[in-house]
């Protein structure tokens, strides 16, 4: 039976993900800082999959997921998938924010998968398998203002994931790595996070579902690929940032009124410690959530994308070229 640890798996995209494992019948393993709030989702998951776990502990502490791998390997004997799903950020601008704040983002948002990558490679080097899943977001592709620490940790995940790719290759190693951009997506986060504006989060559209998220962690662990890309807007804030940077600053300066709704006191957050509420996938904007026809693309996909467009173009060529001939003729 395969097994798939999942961190940052008591609500939200977290949750949706092991629900669609367990849904499988895999062995799922479920790691959340609130306990309660786990037992609660470990209980929801049971009623898709009773092969389901649930490990409290903090994802910035090394020693802890460490030794959460340890148990897993020793309970089942490997890791088939490791998803570090768990993060944090703040919301605010850059003179606003402490320097506390970025680094506990930073030790959430980006340690947490290094922690978490080395932990899952621990059990799939020796058995020359496995998939590390690092979920991402387009705004690692694309920062935004009012969230440069959670920007810059994310980015920092691409860096260390391309990194360790490129020695797995050079060990001829049959574990992949898949990163999975986000888009906005509606989950309970945003009435939990450290807010130091005086006004509410807005998550701006598109929205969409968390379930569309785990649906694309399904597919790179079936169909392993090097990047997925959910929603049109991850892909095309990649493209925009490739291509017209000045523009794509210009949009996302917008975007700083675009993120802040009704008036409300800065709140602490989840930041250091975890919030109450429920285990649930979904955010508060369910009417505002949309489903697209294709939900998610990968590299493997957009490569042969290319390779067929750039037929299509050499196919064109020589048929303009076989017509110039012939006119000439």
């Amino acid at each position: 039976m395969p097994v798939i640890v999942v961190t940052g798996a008591s609500a939200g995209i977290g949750l949706a993900i092991a629900d669609r494992f367990a849904r499988a019948g895999w062995q799922v393993v479920v790691i959340a800082r609130q306990a309660e709030r786990l037992s609660k989702a470990v209980e929801q998951l049971k009623r898709s999959g009773d092969r389901v776990i649930g490990m409290a502990g903090d994802v910035s502490d090394p020693a802890f997921v460490e030794q959460a791998g340890r148990d897993v390997v020793d309970a089942f004997g490997g890791i088939d998938v490791w998803v570090n799903n768990a993060m944090s950020t703040v919301i605010g601008r850059d003179e606003d924010l402490t320097d506390a704040d970025y680094r506990r983002v930073v030790e959430t948002t980006y340690l947490s998968q290094v922690y978490g990558t080395r932990a899952a490679l621990r059990a799939m080097r020796p058995a020359d398998k496995g998939a590390v899943i690092q979920m991402s977001s387009g705004l690692a592709l694309r920062p935004a203002p009012l969230q440069a620490a959670y920007c810059g940790a994310k980015a920092a995940v691409d860096g260390f994931t391309e990194a360790i790719r490129a020695e797995l290759i050079a060990a001829a190693s049959n574990v992949t790595l898949t990163t999975v951009y986000l888009p906005a997506v509606n989950t309970p986060q945003p009435l939990w996070s450290r807010n130091r504006t005086d006004r509410a989060q807005v998550i701006p559209d598109p929205l969409f579902d968390p379930r569309l998220c785990a649906d694309a962690v399904w597919s790179a662990v079936q169909r392993p690929s090097r990047k997925v890309f959910v929603g049109r807007t991850t892909w095309l804030m990649a493209l925009a940032q490739q291509f017209t940077p000045a523009l794509a600053d210009r949009q996302a300066a917008k975007m700083i009124t675009a993120q802040q709704g009704d008036p409300q006191l800065p709140r602490l957050g989840n930041l250091d410690q975890p919030e109450d509420g429920p285990a649930a996938i979904d955010g508060p904007d369910t009417e505002r959530v949309i489903r697209p026809l294709i939900g998610f693309v990968s590299s493997r996909q957009i490569a042969a994308l290319k390779v067929a467009a750039v037929g299509v173009l050499a196919g064109l060529a020589v048929t303009a070229g076989l017509a110039i001939g012939s006119s000439k003729r």
